[in-house]
């Protein structure tokens, strides 16, 4: 579940192993720079931890961030 924290959704995902993280992020990169929105993210093994905002009102949660993490939860299905 994504979490409001500090005006960011935030989550983290658990994979079986660096390469199906790796998969995942990868997948997220390229939803992402479709939707021109970018993640802030970091990736330790098998953990991704994700943090959305958006930077041009403030740095708050708007309707971009809010699309990419249910765009992000399909792909998390997937993999």
């Amino acid at each position: 579940m994504w979490k409001e924290e500090n005006n960011e959704l935030k989550r983290s995902f658990e994979f079986k192993d660096f390469v199906e993280a790796f998969t995942f992020m990868t997948e997220v990169a390229f939803a992402a720079e479709e939707m021109n929105h970018h993640p802030n993210w970091s990736n330790v093994y098998n953990k991704v931890d994700i943090a959305l905002f958006t930077h041009e009102t403030q740095n708050s949660i708007t309707e971009k961030d809010i699309k990419l993490s249910e765009e992000i939860d399909r792909i998390y299905k997937r993999v």
